[in-house]
């Protein structure tokens, strides 16, 4: 048994010394977060937000779920008081109004309010994984995060990338840092800022350094992974005349599979 331990601790010891293949640890990272991605709309959550523009933050809370394929959110509390009395009431009557209006609504209409919810999810699943392709990862060592045992992947740009949208755009400017679990090879949280400007259209807009956002996933059961947090930053300017500053801050919670994915 000595001789046998003795060689594991040789084999854990040369493995952590040599690390894992970047590339491979990537690949089935992102794997993962496809499968969760696919999974997530037969899950119902709440979703607390905390949006703060120009010093004043605004605090709601929502129960968010499917109705005849796309997604519905009720407010459920705002300033972190339930609501009560008239306002859950006229709450409850919107739900049922948007449920009837859902289910006799004609095909054609359903088809484009489907396609339009599909369009939005696969928009913000896109700018994840984009970051693959948009970034070079190097192994940055191991740490702890959020109780979990991590790789720890620093991203810069990668040159010569090219953006597959508009919305990609912004990954040129960015850099950032990834903790993938390390048994389960799912992401625990994501980093990512803007340290250079870019700019959007014919240079009219820009998103400046301060721009950043931060993306934690946490264990839901069935060898799920659901995002727990995310928080993004925004500064931005147009023409020197606009300029927005922004943090949205959600965090998901509860989270109970549905009796069906869409209904």
């Amino acid at each position: 048994m000595r001789r046998i331990s003795a060689l594991v601790l040789v084999f854990t010891g040369v493995v952590f010394a040599a690390g894992p293949d970047v590339g491979e640890l990537v690949r089935r990272s992102v794997e993962n977060n496809d499968r969760n991605w696919k999974a997530a709309p037969s899950y119902t959550f709440t979703e607390r937000d905390v949006i703060t523009k120009s010093g004043k933050a605004t605090r709601r809370e929502y129960r968010v779920f499917m109705i005849a394929g796309s997604q519905y959110n009720q407010l459920i509390a705002e300033n972190g008081e339930p609501l009560t009395g008239a306002r859950a009431a006229a709450e409850r009557v919107k739900l049922e109004q948007e449920t009837k209006r859902r289910n006799s609504e004609a095909p054609s209409a359903r088809a484009r309010r489907v396609a339009q919810y599909q369009r939005e999810r696969r928009q913000d699943h896109e700018l994840m994984n984009e970051m693959v392709k948009a970034f070079d990862f190097k192994l940055a060592g191991r740490a702890q995060m959020n109780g979990r045992d991590c790789w720890v992947l620093d991203a810069t740009p990668r040159a010569g990338y090219r953006p597959a949208t508009h919305e990609t755009k912004v990954l040129t400017g960015m850099r950032g840092r990834m903790w993938i679990d390390t048994r389960e090879y799912q992401w625990v949280k994501v980093h990512a800022e803007v340290f250079r400007p870019v700019a959007f259209g014919l240079f009219i807009a820009h998103v400046q350094p301060g721009t950043e956002f931060t993306l934690e996933e946490a264990p839901i059961g069935q060898g799920l992974w659901m995002p727990a947090r995310l928080v993004t930053k925004v500064r931005a300017t147009a023409l020197m005349i606009w300029s927005q500053n922004s943090v949205d801050d959600e965090t998901y919670t509860d989270y109970r599979q549905a009796n069906s994915a869409v209904y």
